[in-house]
């Protein structure tokens, strides 16, 4: 992801906010999956454990914010900035397409929960390429 720079004190603290934050994603995930299989919740608790969940989405995109604000090499900034800005591109483009052909061509909707991971992949890919150019 960050281009071979694995020493920066900046990349290392991402990672491993990353990684609680995806920890607390996945129980997030079993947890409510799990309550829903099992007892079927109502109300504001149905509400909750079906938000739950992208907590920790919603924390994994506040941890690459904190990792810009404290990425001091401005070049390795740069490219992850340019990176999520075409995999954001990328991302509005398919899901845009997509929308397009359900109205005209009445092909299965997309589920909203997978944009998200759409971006992760396209990010990485994206960053490969940036990360490309200037080898």
């Amino acid at each position: 992801m960050f281009c071979s720079q694995s020493a920066n004190p900046a990349t290392r603290r991402y990672l491993r906010r990353f990684m609680v934050t995806m920890i607390f994603y996945a129980i997030f995930i079993v947890v409510s999956v799990s309550t829903f299989v099992h007892f079927r919740p109502t109300g504001i608790g149905a509400w909750v454990l079906a938000i739950l969940p992208a907590l920790g989405i919603i924390a994994q995109m506040g941890t690459f914010a904190l990792y810009l604000r404290e990425e001091k090499d401005e070049f390795i900034r740069n490219l992850q900035i340019q990176s999520m800005l075409w995999a954001i591109g990328a991302t509005l483009s398919v899901t845009t397409i997509w929308g397009f052909l359900q109205g005209f061509l009445h092909v299965r909707p997309m589920d909203p929960i997978w944009v998200y991971p759409m971006y992760c992949i396209l990010f990485g890919v994206c960053h490969g390429l940036v990360c490309m150019r200037y080898k």
